[in-house]
């Protein structure tokens, strides 16, 4: 799979860096260790941007939760204008720096992106809130995979979230170099097998889209397409779906393989069905038959390679 240059923004204190309320940090291995290997950060903290200094006075949300006012816990301190003014001039310079995706710190109340604490009149708290930070990026960048350092602790919505961000970064690339008919028919094939692992009706829907490129100027085409792609890669995967997705390339081995080589793909596959075996196991059988049989279609299919085999996204059961 070819390397694609990737910048992601990040919640400073997600890299170690001691920008905390209370001057500590909350370094996550994973994003530093691992996935740092892959990525470009870029690293931001609106409190601390915002001139607000650490250590510095707890704070949380209160009032309206579609609305809410950032106010220090103690002294009452209203901190809402310098973060909105922070987050303002922030998102501005993001935009120029081409990001792929975003981790943000979960329940923060600058940078959590959904169950944030927003308290009353009476003091009480309920998890309805989003970070004042957090709401504005994903209203300016809707497309833009985002998810919180918690979450990506589940492997399944870590895999989901990697993948999109590498799809989105080939999204970006098309988008630079011009969506054209020919371009997006190219795109849409290569991407056939991600999608119906996630959807198969909405890959239906992409493709009958693309086959009504014409009708479309390119700027609302790549509008259209862009939107449902994204919004496609986002609906889980299931065991089921990828089954559906493995047996449709069996097909393409089915003329070429010996009764014994058919038997074990299919008991791999199956294997995998029982959850005995994870999806790396029938996916390193498919592609070592790729390869053997120089199967072209199949070899092009990100499905196969959506993401660097380093990170052991598809090693779990």
């Amino acid at each position: 799979m070819t390397t694609l240059a990737l910048r992601l923004g990040i919640s400073r204190c997600l890299l170690g860096d001691e920008v905390r309320f209370d001057g500590g940090h909350k370094r996550d291995g994973f994003l530093t260790d691992v996935l740092g290997q892959y990525v470009e950060w870029v690293p931001v903290c609106p409190e601390v941007e915002a001139g607000l200094g650490t250590p510095r006075e707890a704070m949380r949300l209160i009032g309206d939760p579609q609305h809410p006012r950032l106010v220090t816990s103690k002294s009452g301190t209203d901190h809402t204008s310098a973060v909105e003014k922070m987050t303002e001039n922030r998102i501005k310079e993001l935009k120029e720096l081409d990001l792929s995706g975003y981790v943000f710190k979960k329940g923060s109340p600058s940078c959590g992106i959904e169950r944030v604490r927003v308290y009353d009149e009476q003091g009480m708290p309920n998890r309805s809130g989003v970070g004042l930070f957090a709401r504005v990026f994903i209203e300016q960048f809707p497309l833009i995979p985002v998810e919180e350092e918690g979450r990506l602790c589940d492997a399944p919505l870590r895999e989901n979230f990697i993948e999109r961000v590498f799809c989105y970064r080939r999204w970006q690339d098309l988008v630079q170099r011009g969506v054209t008919r020919q371009a997006l028919v190219q795109f849409h094939t290569i991407h056939k097998y991600l999608l119906m692992a996630h959807s198969p009706q909405q890959y239906q829907v992409l493709g009958r889209l693309v086959g009504e490129a014409a009708r479309y100027q390119p700027k609302e085409l790549a509008r259209l397409y862009g939107d449902l792609f994204m919004n496609t890669l986002a609906v889980k995967t299931t065991v089921h779906k990828h089954v559906n997705v493995l047996q449709h390339i069996l097909g393409y081995f089915k003329e070429r393989l010996g009764a014994e080589e058919k038997a074990e793909l299919l008991g791999v596959v199956d294997d995998y069905h029982q959850a005995l075996t994870p999806l790396v196991v029938p996916l390193t059988l498919i592609k070592h038959y790729v390869r053997r049989f120089d199967v072209s279609y199949i070899r092009d299919q990100v499905y196969l390679n959506p993401h660097p085999k380093e990170l052991m996204l598809r090693n779990h059961v």
